[in-house]
């Protein structure tokens, strides 16, 4: 990994590794799957990013041909205009003056559409994929909602519908750290998209993420610490 800057495949074989070490502790569990589904969309994620960085030549020229036209129509319009500066009252110069301030306003903003349309669509592309990824959080956080570190405390108490979980101190301690390392890694992901791409509608959803996964952890870790410094039951 660079020193200052995240590399997509460094963290894609981060969440391969994760995926590993969950499915050999947890076989089969949920929370493995959803690492398996964190590292395809890890893939996309690369592809987007590269989508980012990459200029569109095409569209770039399409734009700067269309305002040439635009800017040659207004210029013979101008040019090819005739007044009657005898015949023109105050009034009627003012009115010609708030009709041209309007059609350059208007003028003005369709060109301004037009060369930030680029960058628009990448900043839609940038929040489509932070949505997927914060819909990942949210589900990863789902799956740790009932990992409860008090059930294995001496003074616990079950109910009929208490979740019927068989699991030990460490196990839970080992599950709930994997679930935080995958709230990280979604942070990471997210970061990749506005390494290079400094816009700032992107860059605040990019952090509403970062903000979101670094929440959902700190609840996890305070499970943790629960988990470390509570007296355990003991096993038979």
């Amino acid at each position: 990994m660079q020193a200052d800057k995240l590399v997509a495949d460094e963290i894609q074989k981060t969440i391969s590794r994760l995926y590993e070490r969950i499915n050999d502790r947890f076989p089969g569990a949920g929370l493995a799957r959803v690492c398996q589904r964190l590292h395809k969309v890890s893939l996309e994620t690369d592809e987007t990013v590269r989508w980012i960085a990459h200029p569109n030549h095409w569209l770039r020229a399409g734009v700067a041909g269309l305002i040439i036209l635009v800017t040659g129509l207004l210029g013979t319009s101008l040019l090819q205009l005739k007044l009657d500066t005898e015949r023109i009252t105050l009034p009627d110069f003012i009115q010609m003056t708030e009709a041209a301030v309007s059609e350059l306003v208007l003028i003005g903003a369709g060109i301004i559409t037009l060369i930030t349309y680029e960058n628009r669509r990448k900043r839609q592309r940038v929040i489509e994929a932070t949505n997927r990824l914060r819909s990942i959080a949210h589900v990863v956080d789902a799956h740790q909602l009932t990992k409860d570190p008090d059930r294995l405390s001496k003074i616990h108490t079950l109910t009929p519908h208490s979740p019927s979980e068989n699991i030990d101190a460490f196990g839970l301690g080992r599950y709930l750290d994997y679930c935080s390392e995958m709230l990280a890694l979604i942070g990471k992901l997210g970061f990749l998209f506005v390494q290079d791409f400094h816009d700032p509608v992107a860059t605040s959803a990019v952090n509403d993420l970062e903000n979101l996964t670094t929440g959902l952890s700190r609840k996890i870790w305070q499970k943790i610490i629960i988990l470390r410094n509570q007296p355990i039951e003991a096993e038979n």
